[in-house]
């Protein structure tokens, strides 16, 4: 019997509510943020991981425009089409951010996949990754505004670009707010697309690490 056979199959991770009591104000977590490319390999706790999928992109009200739940970053018509998956060392979910809550999507470690070829070296130990898919149907298909431009490649790219860094620059200023590292880099599109089983209106785009960050000792 192998190893993998012993590994118990992925479960959903049912997240905390979120408590952002603590931490520093606005004006000083703009002024902390930073890309921070060396992070240790300590986990995060549930809480903290709860609360920064929460700020990323959760719901922070049940009615929001077209009367549909609204969420920490804004998205094109509302249309939500930015999935955030969340990459560790067992495996990958999916972040349901109705339910608060992790889905399983597949066993192993994709963190190595979660970054571009020539970044590996760093943030290889990090708990966690961010895998930004963009939903081309939920853009086409919108539950909000029927804007035509929707329907246009070229929008529609436009838009899920600036969507993702809407939901990347929350969580920037989380983890500079709680005393985090980090990093928005790309990643091994063909891989995930292929271990993540994405659909053809699925688009993979990019990846960003999180973790503590690695003191480093002052020279004397």
């Amino acid at each position: 019997m192998s190893k993998n056979d012993l590994k118990q199959p992925l479960q959903q991770i049912a997240l905390l509510k979120p408590r952002l009591k603590k931490g520093e104000s606005l004006f000083d977590a703009i002024r902390q943020r930073k890309t921070i490319r060396e992070i240790r390999d300590k986990k995060l706790s549930l809480q903290t991981l709860s609360n920064l999928l929460w700020v990323a992109c959760g719901v922070n009200r049940k009615n929001g425009p077209f009367s549909i739940p609204g969420r920490t970053a804004a998205t094109a018509s509302n249309s939500q089409e930015i999935d955030l998956y969340v990459a560790m060392e067992d495996g990958t979910w999916l972040y349901d951010a109705f339910h608060h809550r992790l889905i399983p999507v597949v066993a192993g470690d994709l963190r190595p996949l979660a970054i571009g070829q020539g970044q590996v070296s760093f943030g290889d130990n990090a708990p966690i990754r961010l895998i930004y898919v963009a939903d081309i149907n939920k853009l086409a298909n919108t539950s909000g505004y029927q804007e035509p431009g929707l329907q246009n490649p070229e929008v529609q790219k436009s838009y899920y670009f600036v969507d993702t860094g809407m939901i990347a620059g929350n969580v920037y200023l989380f983890a500079a707010s709680q005393g985090l590292a980090s990093w928005f880099h790309n990643c091994n599109k063909t891989g995930l697309t292929d271990k993540l089983k994405l659909t053809p209106d699925q688009r993979v785009l990019f990846g960003q690490t999180v973790g503590y960050p690695i003191k480093k000792t002052k020279k004397k």
